[in-house]
């Protein structure tokens, strides 16, 4: 006879997310998680002190799978301008993906994110820090002139926000779109360089 695996954080948080892809954030309860995983709802309890604290778990690592995946480029071997654009093309695709593959989880999750403003500021905070990284980096290597690297990738962030801000997802499975965030792109680029 096969033991049960232990039951993790992860565990839960697998769970967690199954249970909010068929109930939708506003129905799915910690019981609910507790049933999926054969446990009394006081076990996930034990990991998770509230469900505000579960929720808010389960959004963060949803939005890590984001922050994980471009520090590759942030860390890689691309010339700096060659960075600068992969990373965030590769911040654009990981949102429409998000939004066009699931829809109905990405509105769950956008529920959640709006629950949870200090995830989502820390979030964004590591996203920014990715940015400043590959700004310093031109900034180093004589590519990009920028008096505040950390400025200019506030700047760069919030000038692209069309592209990544869940609010304008709806618009980014629209006729054109690739051809305004390349428009986008190029323009923050030239913005950028020395």
């Amino acid at each position: 006879m096969a033991t049960a695996a232990p039951l993790t954080p992860e565990r839960i948080l697998e769970a967690t997310e199954e249970v909010l892809r068929r109930h939708g954030a506003a129905k799915a309860t910690v019981v609910d998680v507790a049933r999926a995983l054969g446990v009394s709802h006081g076990t996930v309890y034990r990991h998770f002190r509230t469900k505000a604290e579960l929720r808010g778990a389960v959004t963060k690592r949803w939005l890590d799978r984001t922050s994980v995946a471009l520090a590759g480029i942030v860390t890689g071997s691309e010339p700096p301008e060659a960075k600068l654009r992969h990373w965030l093309a590769g911040l654009f695709d990981a949102k429409q993906h998000k939004a066009g593959d699931d829809p109905e989880l990405f509105a769950t999750y956008t529920v959640l994110t709006e629950e949870n403003g200090d995830v989502v500021n820390d979030h964004i905070a590591e996203l920014t820090g990715q940015l400043t990284a590959i700004i310093q980096q031109g900034v180093a290597e004589g590519d990009f002139a920028s008096p505040d690297p950390a400025l200019s990738a506030r700047a760069v962030f919030d000038a692209t926000s069309r592209f990544h801000d869940p609010c304008y997802a709806p618009h980014w499975s629209r006729p054109g779109i690739d051809e305004a965030f390349a428009a986008v792109l190029d323009l923050t680029v030239r913005g950028l360089r020395a």
